[in-house]
């Protein structure tokens, strides 16, 4: 595991010194900490749109696990829904593995294998191949971001996905301008704590003119300690991506985004009315409605994507047998919680977008508890009074809407 780089050397010893995110281990009995990407109802979805059966074994790839948060909780969603595979988790700093492996043994946990190395070491490791690999947060650290996700490629299996998380640039403002400054303070060859107490009492004296106090999104310096401070500010190599230049990334690697996390965010008409600038967006591809999207709302510090190799089907929305799962909501209480003129609010940092849902929506969702097949879901709406032809309609609306959402997704069969 030598340093590709002196900068390389740099970023090695910061995680050792502050494995990050910060976690404790004590913390596990109180709650999961979930999010994207590598949910599994999202992996069943986004990657295999659906289809892949519940039963096939999954081996999973953490590459640069980190404290373990992917890992974590991949592993911990497999075991409570009975799932069978693997989770892999790759790191090459020590002291995230002690991090991690106590979170596991909190959780007991007997299905994540611990490997030490990087990533870029994946081509003839002998690891693999992986039907899933997370990559959060690190390609953006390493000296040839491409290097990196090629080597993730060559891991990765037939009809495979990866999750991914890298840097943006326009809701990161601030960033970078005091990172500037914090190397001129606090150079990246001094050791890490006393960079991070010099970034301290920078922060403290930092005036209310700069850019980063006026970004509300970003507070890892805030309330991420000493790790999120270090990693936000002190870094040594981090580089934001716009959505053209991930695609870029992506395309070089042989890979196609199948998902921006959430697709509603990336939707440049989510946030524009005029139909004189809707004229323009309809005329715009996917990527470049992305990055339109991107650049008007200014709040995006980081993109989520899954790639694949391989277009992915559009998930079987209208088969009957098909379970629709809402990812981390409970249907009935939504249900009741609709407002009546059938507007749902939505908040993607600060931002609200108010999404219209169909009229049966309540009574759609009301049914819908990860198990119940769309047939049995629509019978229940049909015998209460609505229409097969409305019922069909207002599921294939109410889909549009939350697919886009991320909360609304398909169960892999079982």
């Amino acid at each position: 595991m030598t340093a590709r780089d002196p900068t390389d050397a740099q970023l090695a010893a910061q995680y050792e010194a502050y494995p990050y995110p910060a976690r404790d281990a004590r913390d596990e009995a109180k709650r999961l900490v979930i999010g994207s990407p590598s949910h599994l109802r999202e992996i069943d979805h986004w990657v295999f749109g659906g289809r892949r059966p519940a039963t096939q074994p999954l081996r999973a790839l953490m590459a640069g696990g980190g404290s373990g948060d992917g890992s974590i909780m991949l592993a911990q969603q497999m075991t409570t829904l009975g799932r069978p595979g693997d989770v892999t988790w790759l790191d090459r700093s020590a002291q995230a593995k002690r991090v991690a492996q106590a979170r596991a043994a909190a959780r007991g946990l007997q299905n994540i294998r611990f490997e030490d190395g990087s990533l870029l070491d994946l081509p003839g490791s002998g690891l693999g191949p992986f039907d899933y690999i997370d990559c959060c947060g690190v390609l953006h650290h390493l000296p040839d971001p491409a290097e990196g996700l090629a080597a993730l490629a060559s891991v990765l299996a037939p009809g495979g996905g990866i999750g991914i998380m890298v840097y943006a640039p326009h809701g990161r403002t601030g960033v970078y301008i005091l990172q500037d400054a914090l190397r001129l303070l606090a150079p990246p060859e001094e050791a890490p704590a006393a960079r991070v107490e010099l970034a301290k009492r920078l922060w403290k004296q930092t005036p209310e003119t700069a850019w980063l106090r006026k970004n509300p999104w970003i507070d890892d310096h805030i309330k991420g300690g000493d790790a999120g401070l270090y990693d936000l500010l002190l870094n040594p190599r981090d580089r934001a991506y716009t959505v053209p230049q991930l695609a870029a990334l992506v395309a070089g690697a042989g890979l196609r985004i199948a998902c921006l996390v959430e697709p509603l965010r990336y939707d440049p008409d989510s946030y524009l009315a005029d139909p004189k600038l809707r004229a323009r967006t309809a005329g715009l591809d996917p990527i470049a409605r992305a990055a339109l999207a991107e650049a008007i709302c200014g709040n995006m510090g980081i993109h989520i994507a899954y790639l694949t190799r391989d277009r992915v089907p559009p998930a079987p929305w209208q088969e009957d047998s098909a379970v629709p799962v809402l990812r981390e909501l409970d249907g009935p209480a939504l249900a009741r919680s609709l407002r009546p003129d059938g507007v749902l609010p939505v908040s993607f940092d600060g931002l609200r977008v108010a999404v219209p849902l169909p009229r049966l929506a309540a009574a759609l969702l009301a049914r819908i508890d990860g198990a119940t097949p769309w047939g049995a879901i629509l019978d229940g709406v049909v015998a209460a009074g609505a229409s097969r032809e409305q019922a069909l309609r207002d599921r294939d609306a109410l889909v549009h809407a939350m697919e886009r959402m991320n909360r609304l997704l398909v169960a892999a069969p079982a």
